[in-house]
């Protein structure tokens, strides 16, 4: 074409011979034979492409001034600024120069490494940062950045990019710009414009040790709450694993949950706090049963399981009513169940008798007894060989010491699931009669009947 005149081997006819006969030329010992061995090189692609590199050279100015002059026709009428970058995605090279664009729109012209303006740039006020600081504002200019990365998908990792890039620049900018982009990034994170992964910038070292990362994060979590919920957060934060990172908004040394909560409680964020508070537990629970199923595949000591478990309880305000699900689930996933149905109900009762001492400990309280019978019910309706063994177990715990006679009458009356309740209501009836009656009759008789 036109376009490839005088470029080395742009020739239709003879794609690759002039860049040989270059070659050749470069080195002149090159025997005929050689030169036809060397046909298939590309270096004749190649030097294509380095010349027309050469005509494009990149040259974001020109692309910031075609912006700059558009957006001062067309002033702060954001319906407006919305057309005309639509219109002038066809015209204008957005997919080189993403990042200008994304500069313009958010500072008013591109940014120099730190976040500054470039002094001798032409600025303009329909961005972001010379707007004003309050919440519709931001919505309206959250749907200009949505309306334009729906029109050119491609612009998606690139406007990714710059949100990470100005939270990085944060510094450089002033209370009232930050508060601006806070209030459009926790928008444009409830709208799904952004990933949650964006948040990383803000564990940059600098910016939590001077505290502006909280307080950016203030901002941003109030006004993606107020535009979704707390849950809606949740679920963006656990896909990329941010739910658990929270608190590194802080330096080290105070990142606690104390620390975390009393920040954002007092910033009028309870939700927040109270999110962060239950990660903390979940992930302490997911500890506890890490280490618990360790310490019993090993075999340690009841005694020293049980010590453990306790100050864990303690130290991490964990309920008697959780642990002792922990530990029902830590005892029933240490062994290889068989498979035959006949044969499981021995082998559970066998087990279940060598950990009852342990359960027992964590039984002191009718509703955690009542927990651990929900938990068997689950287990033995969710594991179809031990729908049989219900009954068994329950009597087993009750011989142990584990369970008491009120919750396994209550379990019985009201408190059972809906799972396989007909099966399980109809094995322990015999068993439920018997206890009504132990109870009537005197202590000495009731011994007896055990």
């Amino acid at each position: 074409g036109g376009r490839g005149r005088g470029v080395p081997g742009s020739s239709a006819s003879s794609p690759a011979r002039r860049p040989l006969r270059r070659n050749a030329m470069v080195r002149p010992g090159a025997s005929f034979m050689n030169q036809k061995q060397q046909k298939p090189t590309l270096s004749g692609q190649r030097f294509k492409t380095r010349k027309r590199d050469e005509k494009e050279r990149f040259d974001p100015t020109q692309f910031q001034d075609c912006i700059i002059q558009g957006l001062t026709e067309t002033g702060t009428d954001l319906e407006a600024v919305a057309k005309f970058l639509d219109a002038s995605g066809a015209k204008l090279d957005y997919r080189r120069y993403a990042e200008t664009l994304f500069d313009i729109l958010v500072a008013g012209g591109m940014l120099a490494p730190g976040g500054t303006l470039a002094d001798d740039m032409t600025r303009t006020d329909v961005c972001v940062f010379a707007a004003q600081e309050d919440l519709e504002t931001m919505q309206a200019f959250a749907q200009v950045f949505n309306k334009l990365i729906r029109r050119y998908k491609y612009l998606e990792k690139g406007f990714e990019d710059e949100v990470k890039k100005l939270l990085l620049f944060l510094k450089g900018f002033s209370e009232s710009e930050r508060n601006k982009l806070a209030m459009l990034t926790g928008i444009l994170l409830a709208n799904g414009t952004l990933n949650a992964s964006i948040l990383n910038s803000l564990y940059n070292e600098n910016l939590v040790k001077e505290g502006v990362s909280a307080a950016f994060a203030v901002k941003l979590f109030k006004s993606w709450i107020n535009e979704k919920d707390i849950n809606a957060v949740a679920v963006s934060l656990r896909k990329v694993n941010m739910d658990n990172r929270l608190m590194e908004l802080f330096p080290a040394n105070k990142q606690s949950v104390e620390h975390f909560s009393k920040y954002f409680t007092e910033a009028g964020l309870k939700e927040l706090s109270e999110y962060v508070r239950n990660q903390q537990t979940i992930g302490a629970r997911k500890e506890l049963q890490k280490e618990l199923q360790e310490q019993m595949s090993r075999g340690d000591p009841f005694k020293d399981i049980i010590l453990y478990v306790k100050e864990e309880m303690k130290k991490n305000n964990i309920s008697e009513q959780t642990v002792i699900a922990i530990i029902w689930s830590s005892v029933m996933s240490t062994v290889e169940w068989n498979k035959k149905e006949e044969l499981v109900a021995e082998q559970a009762i066998k087990h279940l008798k060598q950990y009852s001492p342990l359960l027992a400990a964590f039984t002191t309280q009718g509703q955690s007894e009542l927990t651990l019978l929900l938990k068997i019910q689950e287990y033995c309706y969710d594991n179809i060989h031990f729908m049989k063994a219900f009954q068994k177990i329950v009597v087993l715990f009750y011989k142990a010491e584990v369970l008491s006679e009120e919750p396994i009458l209550k379990w019985y009356k009201d408190a059972h699931l809906a799972k396989g309740k007909s099966v399980f209501l109809e094995q322990m009836k015999k068993f439920v009669e018997w206890l009504k009656n132990a109870e009537e009759e005197s202590e000495s008789e009731a011994e007896e009947g055990d």
